[in-house]
């Protein structure tokens, strides 16, 4: 259960934040006009994902003058997935965006989202990157290398370039919600439901201000989190390699029985010393893999939530659920 009743403005526009203190007012300049161009009922939902800087403030201040800005502060830094999931679970609108605040996601593409969702009745509509030439070179590669190596395992991620730009259904957003996975990331869960979509390209910009909160470390976790959470493939990976591993083993046993027989005598430390280490970095890279599975299900076993809320400035209070 969420604090709030779902159902109660036709948008709700999730913002995940995370210190970001020098661009939200220039987010807030450009949205509003294009949220109220709508002429629609309709929530700004920003989650504070444990700013330590003066974010609560910007947004406190901007709550004075824009009666539609909605606060949700978690306790601790939960991460972008967890957040944006945060986010979802208290938006009330009949349609959910879902946009970061750094402004190299257009805002005044969601009066086109949303007029695409409702003239072709579609659960969701994603907001593709057609264009990332303000991105790093390292950063186009990464991106280009996570979606391929999506596609060869199989992972439905929906369109190539589509991140986590994108408005939803009520019924999707229900859907989503329900899932028991923790550490959700929700470009491949999303796609996985199956329902009804559309796409809509843009040019992706450069952030308006201060700096990416998404480093190296974390661009690793959510590729880890993808495979492990989308395929099974490593799995079938490390079983073919253990059959490899057992298959050398067999070999070199006959080989050494052979040269026991006939009475050859090798030195052979090099090759043993080699083919030890070879077996034994594989049954670690195995062991890995294998790890990655076990600790998800012992996460979902254990049952706790992946964030927790401070303060919903809809409420004014603590939830208690």
């Amino acid at each position: 259960m969420t604090p709030a009743q779902h159902g109660a403005n036709a948008l709700s526009v999730v913002v995940p934040v995370f210190d970001e203190q020098d661009v939200l007012p220039l987010f807030v300049q450009r949205l509003r006009p294009v949220l109220d161009a709508l002429e629609v009922d309709y929530e700004v939902l920003v989650v504070d994902d444990g700013s330590t800087d003066a974010t609560p403030v910007v947004l406190q201040r901007a709550r004075h003058t824009w009666p539609q800005l909605r606060v949700v502060r978690l306790r601790a830094n939960a991460g972008h997935q967890a957040a944006i999931s945060a986010g979802l679970e208290r938006a009330r609108g009949d349609l959910v965006v879902t946009i970061d605040a750094d402004l190299q996601d257009p805002p005044e593409l969601i009066a086109d989202m949303v007029r695409l969702a409702r003239e072709e009745s579609l659960d969701v509509v994603y907001a593709v990157r057609d264009d990332r030439r303000s991105d790093t070179r390292f950063k186009r590669v990464t991106a280009h290398g996570y979606y391929d190596t999506m596609r060869r395992l199989g992972a439905d991620h929906g369109p190539t370039q589509a991140g986590d730009f994108r408005l939803m259904s009520r019924a999707t957003v229900a859907a989503v919600t329900a899932l028991p996975e923790h550490h959700r990331v929700l470009r491949l869960v999303v796609p996985s439901l199956g329902f009804p979509s559309g796409v809509l390209t843009y040019r992706r910009g450069e952030r308006a201000a201060g700096t990416s909160k998404y480093p190296l470390s974390r661009m690793l976790r959510l590729a880890v989190d993808s495979i492990t959470g989308a395929s099974l493939a490593p799995l079938r990976l490390a079983t073919w390699l253990g059959f490899v591993g057992a298959l050398v083993a067999l070999v070199l046993l006959v080989y050494a029985l052979v040269g026991y027989a006939v009475g050859l005598t090798v030195p052979g430390w090099t090759s043993t010393f080699m083919v030890v280490t070879a077996v034994g970095g594989l049954q670690l890279l195995c062991l890995g893999i294998l790890g990655e599975y076990v600790g998800r299900t012992y996460t979902m076993q254990l049952g706790r939530p992946t964030y927790y809320v401070a303060h919903d400035s809809l409420t004014g209070e603590e939830p208690r659920d």
